[in-house]
């Protein structure tokens, strides 16, 4: 048998293990060369004020984060992505090269369904958009397509949950979360992270802007769009101002006794500072609410004067005026409920959700540039997933994370760019693949944060938003 050259030949143990402990301390000495380029964790938070304005981690492209969530799955095919080939082979199988595709309804639905939209390209950019987006498409040079989007979820629960945390299992705490625990508010009279959703429930519950293992004062707040903006803030009848005052000023008082021994516990002084926020938001909620003071002009520039988009619209302004107080996070829902979810009647389904959101949406891009802030704002558009080239039935599509649509704006974004490619079909992403773990690291990216040093300790690791995986996708920036 010939001896490998490479491994030299040990004479005793004591040859073995000098030759050995050279090695591990070359290993050490590389790990200190390097020292300075590790990444370390985040540090903690004050415990007295967990909400206190932080610094990131580097220059900042983006101030707040706008996600307008499209709960159920848009249709890339139908939307952004225009799919001639599938035009030309409509009705036929899917080619057999494309192998064995998992669906929630099926193992790759029957046959190949052409898309009925008519596409051109908008602005000097030329991005393909779709005839359901009249509005939106006056806005495509300030828009980055991404259509090589992919998550990990057949169904909605676990797809609107890792859209929203990272992973398609609960417990984990959402994106907005992270994002005040690392970067705190800019506002200490509003919530750091507000959602405001539409009349269905969305999928899932408020697990989605939870706080999972992390301390409640980081979770969002939910707003209502119309009434009382937050439920049970105000106190009960009879009480005045200062009695509550002089209320909260002994809990204050008793409860800072047991935080001084006590200075690490984060949940303790979750528990305190929502005490102090509630109270300063009695008097700050209703008014960031409060449209009356808007021109008739720019109520009806989102649509509030029609009744397809009123009620998305007032909530696409309510967002624009939460992100002027401070708000850092907003998300916005439209269609929740699972709502965007055509697995039949495709065309009657998109085209009235697209006539709730097309028009608010534009209003607010526009709004947001007019007033200088969408410079300074990330917009991400999107749902968790996207739908299949393949018929389910006769006329809807099953669900599709193989290969879907995202849309960015703002904060940074290089608009009038498309960024990745599916298939000659739409169904899988073949160009550039932005995982989901991938998209919460380029939000934190533009925002200044480094989404492998934002960690939080739990259970004796270093947790992270995108587990230890994603990467930025730079070509989003300018």
């Amino acid at each position: 048998m010939l001896k490998n050259r490479h491994i030299p030949a040990f004479r005793s143990r004591r040859d073995f293990l000098a030759s050995a402990g050279g090695g591990f301390g070359a290993l050490a000495f590389a790990a200190l060369a390097h020292a300075d380029q590790a990444v370390r964790p985040t540090p903690k938070p004050d415990p007295a004020n967990p909400l206190a304005l932080r610094s990131s981690q580097y220059a900042a492209k983006a101030d707040r984060v706008l996600f307008l969530f499209m709960e159920g799955g848009p249709s890339h095919v139908d939307l952004f992505d225009p799919k001639p080939e599938l035009t030309k082979r409509h009705g036929q199988p899917l080619p057999a090269s494309f192998g064995r595709v998992i669906t929630p309804m099926g193992t790759g639905g029957n046959k190949l369904l052409a898309s009925k939209r008519k596409f051109r390209k908008c602005g000097e950019s030329g991005i393909d958009m779709s005839d359901w987006l009249p509005f939106m498409s006056q806005c495509a040079d300030d828009l980055t397509v991404v259509r090589s989007c992919q998550a990990d979820g057949l169904n909605h629960v676990g797809s609107v949950c890792q859209m929203n945390t990272g992973s398609i299992l609960a417990g984990r705490p959402s994106l907005g979360t992270w994002v005040i625990y690392g970067l705190g508010s800019t506002n200490q009279n509003l919530p750091g992270f507000v959602v405001l959703t539409d009349t269905g429930e969305v999928t899932g519950g408020p697990r989605n802007w939870g706080t999972g293992f992390m301390p409640a004062t980081y979770q969002g707040t939910l707003f209502r769009s119309s009434g009382k903006p937050i439920l049970d803030l105000d106190p009960p009848d009879g009480v005045s101002p200062e009695r509550q005052q002089a209320k909260l000023k002994l809990i204050r008082d008793l409860d800072e006794m047991h935080r001084r021994a006590r200075p690490d516990d984060l949940q303790l002084a979750a528990r305190l500072n929502s005490y102090e926020l509630a109270f300063r938001m009695q008097a700050h909620a209703p008014e960031a609410v409060d449209i009356a003071g808007e021109s008739e002009a720019t109520k009806r520039a989102y649509g509030l004067d029609r009744k397809e988009c009123a009620e998305y619209g007032h909530r696409c302004l309510l967002a624009r005026r939460l992100l002027e107080r401070g708000v850092r996070f907003v998300q916005v829902y439209c269609g929740a409920g699972s709502q965007w979810d055509a697995h039949s009647d495709l065309e009657g389904n998109h085209t009235r959700l697209c006539a709730r959101m097309d028009q608010p949406t534009a209003a607010l891009l526009k709004d947001l540039k007019q007033r200088g802030m969408l410079e300074r704002t990330l917009v991400v558009w999107g749902g968790e997933f996207g739908r299949t080239p393949m018929t389910e039935g006769t006329n809807g599509r099953d669900h599709d994370p193989y290969g879907f649509t995202m849309v960015f704006a703002g904060g940074g974004v290089q608009g009038g760019q498309v960024i990745g490619r599916t298939d000659e079909f739409g169904l899988r992403a073949v160009e550039d693949h932005v995982h989901v773990h991938d998209i919460h690291a380029t939000i934190l990216h533009a925002l200044g944060m480094d989404h492998l040093a934002l960690t939080f300790f739990h259970n004796g690791r270093h947790e992270r938003l995108t587990m230890d995986a994603g990467r930025v996708v730079t070509k989003l920036f300018r």
